[in-house]
């Protein structure tokens, strides 16, 4: 039973991936015949099964060619969280978002905030995870030879690499749980309709504080009811779930 079990859930697998690429391999062919609508759909439909980077870069591609540029910037995100270092997705996401109207002016961070940001957005969680615990076997490794190496060139050697990667690896870790804080909370998101109004509090008869246009990217601060707390820039403000999508 249990290697019949095993049996069915590989055969599942496979015919689900065999689908996910079936429909992969159509979105491309559609997207080469100028049908972005359909093609769209194919991606769609393979990343209901098979979420990958290629096909949110090139589900982005095909709402960038009908000019629905919110749903391209929010599928050049997601290809970026699972592949950041794509350097054709950050180009094309670049561009898309210089098409928007967008009169939010951001706040300058501090410089070492914006290298240290952009820095740890150049891998994956996965990937700072492995670098953290390389780097902490090498520090094993490391401490090993000050104790025991007879040279004292070596015995220094192994003290200044000793420290040395263990801060790296202390530093490759928390860039690993700041972005796994970022995709479990998911805070990120794209306004969707074309013009929002934020308003003072999570009511329709609210103030309106500032305009927001589609495409934009802000930072969910919370929810109540079908409301979100949002910041953009230096302004904060209440808008409809139902105005955005998280990334």
């Amino acid at each position: 039973m249990k290697r019949l079990i095993i049996l069915l859930f590989a055969c599942s697998t496979a015919l689900a991936t065999l689908y996910a690429q079936t429909a992969f391999e159509e979105g491309n062919r559609l997207y080469a015949d100028g049908n972005y609508a359909e093609a769209a759909e194919a991606y769609e439909a393979q990343l209901a099964d098979y979420p990958s980077p290629e096909a949110y870069y090139n589900l982005g591609n095909a709402w960038f060619r009908q000019n629905e540029l919110a749903k391209a910037i929010l599928n050049y995100e997601r290809a970026l969280r699972l592949r950041p270092y794509w350097k054709d997705a950050r180009y094309n996401l670049t561009l898309a978002q210089s098409r928007i109207i967008d009169n939010m002016e951001d706040k300058q961070a501090f410089f070492l905030s914006q290298w240290a940001t952009a820095l740890r957005n150049l891998l994956t969680e996965s990937t700072w995870c492995i670098l953290s615990i390389i780097l902490f076997l090498l520090m094993l490794a490391a401490v090993f030879c000050f104790a025991f190496a007879r040279n004292i060139a070596l015995r220094k050697t192994g003290f200044h690499t000793a420290w040395i990667a263990l801060l790296l690896s202390l530093a490759c870790m928390a860039f690993a749980a700041s972005l796994h804080h970022r995709d479990s909370a998911r805070a990120e998101a794209v306004i969707m309709q074309g013009i929002v109004n934020a308003k003072a509090s999570p009511d329709k008869s609210g103030t309106d504080l500032f305009t927001l246009h589609e495409g934009t990217k802000v930072t969910i601060r919370s929810t109540l009811a079908d409301w979100a707390e949002i910041t953009v820039a230096d302004n904060r403000g209440w808008v409809r779930l139902n105005c955005l999508e998280r990334i």
